[in-house]
């Protein structure tokens, strides 16, 4: 690595400097602007978790939904634009990955613990992502019955022959090297984000112009009415768990910013992109939470696009749910292979001279070329898959688990992390104004956290009282 480094900086040299094709780590020079990274921000925020933001809402109502909507992205942005600082070390050697920043900034046991949140939330993204892409199979066939049998008929069916069809697309699309990684993947994946999230608000619209009336009030659900005192306390606590899981994308903010060109500061660059990215995001995130508590007031179903408020057209519902399965595909691969990564690199340095876990064979594919196999990593990754799939069968719940999710990354991912390590290269004296403000916000999200962990832990709890492992049905 070294020696490649420096041929790179030596090739930039004879070539007239850094302008010509590397930059100065050695690396290709990097064309990003900061439009193209508030494009970026904007499809890795936009996904799954706003599909649960009209319950949110309902749960929350007219005055504490948008309250709530507009906190959470006022955080996100300022948070993000800390971690924006931190980018570059103070002299000036950039940090490729955000656990590569909390170890050159805090390093010992806050590095090990930013590991742990890091992919235990990986791996809990997997696990939400094979049930909301279970989910939306089934609403597909429930659609197409409802349009043929009419909308009395339950039409009910099992999740988990989706779950394991979607697991064995998994499997094999784990095996194929730098899958993740393919051009094609982002762009898709973007585009049937953004696809079914304009369906769900087009819908929402569709239903709010039919003139029907729903009930809605200030505060949301009613005690007494829709809900008892204890479900109005746990639910409005997973509400915001489920508004925190949307707004999970600080993991990928220091891969996004390393794309940036250096001719302009990659920080006050990546800042206007946090800034048009955020904002654009949380416009359209208010516009699905709003319309969708306007269309369904405050029987909103957990995920808009499978709880059938929507019966017709039932082929653009079944466009909807399709996109979000073809979007959760990829994006699986996207979230899993850091984990497949860590694991791999382990072993291979662990047992150097072990076959099983080194040697690369090759095997012809028509058409395909050579393909190369390690055992281990076919091994470990359809055993990887197996377990996410498994657990997604034994807890198929949609909103509870995106709840628990958001709740445990965001505080530490979004919030803690970036203040300490803002306070840290900034040396901030304690006690002083801005160290106080930091630790303040820090305590207060690490609150909201709490709740929010605790209204999804109950919900889980509730729906396994009524809940027969292995047998979950749309």
């Amino acid at each position: 690595m070294a020696m490649e480094l420096q041929r790179n900086l030596s090739f930039s040299i004879q070539n007239g400097g850094f302008d010509s094709e590397f930059d100065d780590d050695g690396k290709l020079k990097r064309t990003g602007t900061w439009f193209t990274a508030s494009a970026h921000i904007v499809t890795a925020v936009i996904g799954s978790g706003v599909l649960s933001l009209g319950w949110a809402m309902a749960q929350l109502g007219w005055v504490a939904g948008p309250i709530a909507l507009s906190i959470f992205s006022l955080v996100t942005l300022f948070t993000s634009c800390l971690l924006t600082e931190c980018y570059r070390s103070p002299d000036g050697t950039r940090n490729y990955t955000y656990t590569q920043i909390v170890k050159t900034n805090l390093g010992g046991m806050k590095y090990l613990l930013c590991g742990v949140a890091q992919y235990v939330n990986l791996v809990g993204i997997t696990i939400g992502y094979t049930i909301t892409a279970s989910i939306s199979m089934a609403a597909v066939r429930r659609s197409s019955c409802f349009h043929k049998e009419g909308h009395e008929v339950g039409c009910h069916s099992s999740n988990n022959g989706y779950m394991i069809i979607f697991g064995i697309v998994e499997i094999i699309l784990s095996q194929i090297p730098k899958f993740h990684k393919l051009s094609w993947l982002s762009l898709l994946a973007a585009l049937m984000s953004v696809g079914y999230a304009f369906i769900a608000v087009g819908l929402s619209i569709a239903k709010v112009a039919g003139g029907k009336h729903v009930k809605t009030g200030l505060s949301g659900t009613v005690i007494g009415v829709d809900v008892t005192s204890s479900e109005k306390i746990w639910n409005t606590f997973q509400a915001l768990g489920n508004i925190a899981f949307a707004y999970a994308f600080s993991v990928v903010i220091v891969e996004i910013q390393d794309t940036l060109k250096s001719s302009a500061p990659e920080n006050q660059e990546m800042k206007k992109a946090v800034s048009v990215g955020v904002s654009i995001t949380s416009l359209f995130y208010l516009s699905c939470g709003i319309l969708g508590y306007a269309a369904f007031g405050n029987s909103a179903p957990g995920n808009i696009l499978t709880g059938f408020g929507f019966y017709e057209p039932f082929w653009m519902v079944d466009v909807g749910n399709t996109f979000v399965v073809v979007h959760l595909v990829g994006a699986y691969q996207v979230f899993c292979q850091p984990v497949f990564s860590i694991v791999e690199d382990w072993c291979s340095n662990r047992w150097p001279e072990s076959d099983f876990a080194t040697k690369e064979y090759s095997i012809g594919i028509p058409m395909c070329g050579l393909y190369k196999v390690n055992q281990f990593r076919v091994i470990w990754r359809t055993l990887y898959v197996i377990f996410t799939t498994v657990i997604a069968m034994m807890l198929p719940f949609f909103n509870s688990i995106l709840g628990l999710l958001g709740a445990f990354s965001f505080w530490p991912l979004t919030v803690y992390f970036p203040v300490e390590m803002y306070i840290s290269q900034r040396k901030m004296p304690k006690f002083s104004a801005p160290w106080m403000v930091l630790k303040v916000l820090s305590v207060v999200c690490l609150i909201v956290t709490i709740v929010a962990a605790a209204g999804s832990i109950e919900g889980i709890i509730k729906d396994l009282k009524a809940y027969k492992p292995f047998q979950s049905i749309s």
